[in-house]
């Protein structure tokens, strides 16, 4: 059931650009309805980024671009590296953030599952160089950085002094939940908090100042999200959901969300 006190939603990372463009007019026209203020669209390359930047233009206040590059494809080469970071700093006024950037975790598990040597040492030196963008611009980042490969990324925010971090759909040690804690550092939590424990046992351990909502759609999900598009309105169920966990009123949480993202992205 809605309630009309339920402060608006912000998804706090979204892959809009990977939405066909009937998918993304119906989702952009359904949002008042919804309660959806607006998404964080974060970028996958050059390409995708120069499409979020297309869609922050068609919809402005409610589209908020990130442009990064997603770790978990094939390394780009130095030049496509320097071809994208012009253009990113041509851009910067139109950026709320740098993103999605991080680490291979996943790809590096299966290839080395596979018996395969796995070399990251071209996606740190690449996540390093995002970072002093970052700083350099004062603008948040946005990190894929889990369990291990979250402490490489709080190396380089530590030696950088970074501290607008955002780790989303993250999962981890205590020991680094912790550091990340003390740093700072945000994190967002998906609708699978609603099924998985593990991201529930998160919820009870992180600073309530510090969290977000998001989706990551398109990926899809399990539980009652089962056979639906997702859909930033999601975020209203992970919200939900983190009350259970926490024990904080969902009107409450509703609006502790709301405000922790527009503080963090500094969005208007």
């Amino acid at each position: 059931m809605q309630s009309t006190a339920f402060a608006p939603l912000i998804d706090a990372h979204l892959h809009l650009d990977k939405y066909t463009p009937e998918e993304q007019r119906e989702m952009l026209h359904s949002f008042p309805s919804q309660q959806v203020e607006a998404v964080i669209a974060v970028s996958m390359n050059l390409a995708s980024a120069q499409n979020n930047l297309e869609l922050a233009s068609q919809y402005p206040r409610t589209v908020y671009p990130a442009f990064g590059f997603h770790p978990e494809q094939p390394l780009p080469t130095l030049a496509e590296q320097n071809l994208f970071f012009d253009w990113i700093e041509k851009h910067m006024g139109q950026a709320t953030a740098i993103g999605e950037v991080g680490l291979p975790y996943y790809n590096r598990q299966e290839a080395e599952q596979a018996g395969h040597q796995f070399d990251q040492s071209g996606y740190i030196d690449l996540l390093e160089r995002f970072i002093q963008l970052a700083k350099r611009h004062g603008k948040p980042i946005v990190l894929h950085a889990v369990y291990e490969d979250a402490d490489i990324a709080c190396d380089l925010l530590e030696q950088y002094h970074h501290r607008r971090a955002h780790f989303h759909w993250f999962k981890g040690s205590k020991r680094t939940v912790q550091r990340m804690a003390d740093n700072g550092y945000f994190v967002s939590f998906t609708p699978d908090i609603v099924y998985e424990e593990e991201i529930r046992e998160l919820a009870r351990q992180y600073p309530s100042e510090q969290v977000m909502a998001e989706t990551d759609g398109p990926w899809p999900f399990e539980g009652p999200f089962q056979g639906r598009m997702t859909h930033p309105a999601m975020t209203r169920q992970v919200i939900q959901a983190w009350s259970e966990v926490t024990g904080m009123g969902t009107e409450r949480a509703a609006r502790l969300f709301y405000q922790n993202t527009k503080r963090f992205y500094g969005l208007p």
